[in-house]
């Protein structure tokens, strides 16, 4: 199924997409899933970013080629960091480049939407916590990032996390198609297969420190292919079964 956020006449909620139709839901979609009995004209609504994650807990060099491009060691455990939930924006909303910044990447990244409260997950039982998944862009500040003993500030700014356009629960976010296009050029393209750490074990691994909550997002790492973008382009995050995630930068 496809679920997204949405707004109707300045109101917003989470709804079911199903082709042209949007239908309502009451409340969250990760507990019992509860309809309004409405139905909207998908092309009536205004799409949001898919979830409200208290957090994004993303890794950082899960794909050995990546790490190979970094040059900057490859990690023998998940290497986390926290992006504030201020960083994320829709499908469709603009990317801001900080005037303090002189380089901006992308990062396209398979994004996994928690679905229920996890804590000291056991290996073997993190799919019983997984809502969904979704498009993301890790967008960085790559010079910052840098120039910093710590990632924080070189991943945080306003508008480095767009997400969406929805989040899809049917999918083997472990055998995914992943490409970034700049422009329309394809800059990344790999398989969520690649991960060093896969799903299972980043679930496992992040919460055994920290608790995670239905809505907080996993970006679980970025292919090999990273670059700079300049104001004007637009970037897409494309992932198979998913669809494609699209931002102009401003």
């Amino acid at each position: 199924m496809k679920f997204i956020r949405a707004s109707y006449h300045n109101k917003a909620f989470y709804a079911v997409l199903d082709g042209e139709f949007v239908l309502p839901l009451n409340g969250t979609p990760y507990g019992v899933i509860e309809y309004t009995g409405e139905w909207l004209r998908a092309a009536d609504v205004r799409l949001l970013a898919p979830a409200e994650p208290s957090k994004i807990v993303a890794v950082g060099k899960n794909y050995r080629e990546h790490a190979a491009e970094m040059n900057e060691g490859f990690p023998d455990e998940p290497l986390l960091f926290l992006k504030p939930n201020t960083c994320i924006i829709a499908n469709g909303d603009d990317i801001i480049y900080p005037t303090i910044s002189k380089r901006l990447d992308y990062e396209g990244e398979l994004g996994v939407v928690i679905g229920k409260r996890a804590h000291a997950v056991k290996s073997g039982h993190a799919k019983d916590f997984i809502f969904g998944y979704t498009c993301l862009n890790d967008v960085t500040a790559r010079d910052i990032q840098k120039s910093d003993p710590q990632w924080t500030r070189g991943k945080s700014f306003d508008t480095f996390c767009p997400i969406g356009p929805h989040i899809e629960t049917s999918l083997d976010g472990m055998n995914a198609a992943i490409r970034t296009r700049l422009n329309g050029e394809i800059r990344q393209e790999s398989n969520t297969c690649m991960m060093t750490h896969g799903i299972d074990k980043l679930i496992c691994y992040i919460s055994e420190c920290m608790t995670l909550l239905p809505g907080d997002i996993i970006a679980t790492g970025t292919p090999a292919g990273i670059g700079s973008m300049q104001r004007g382009d637009v970037v897409e995050v494309e992932i198979g079964g998913i669809g494609v995630l699209r931002n102009r930068i401003v």
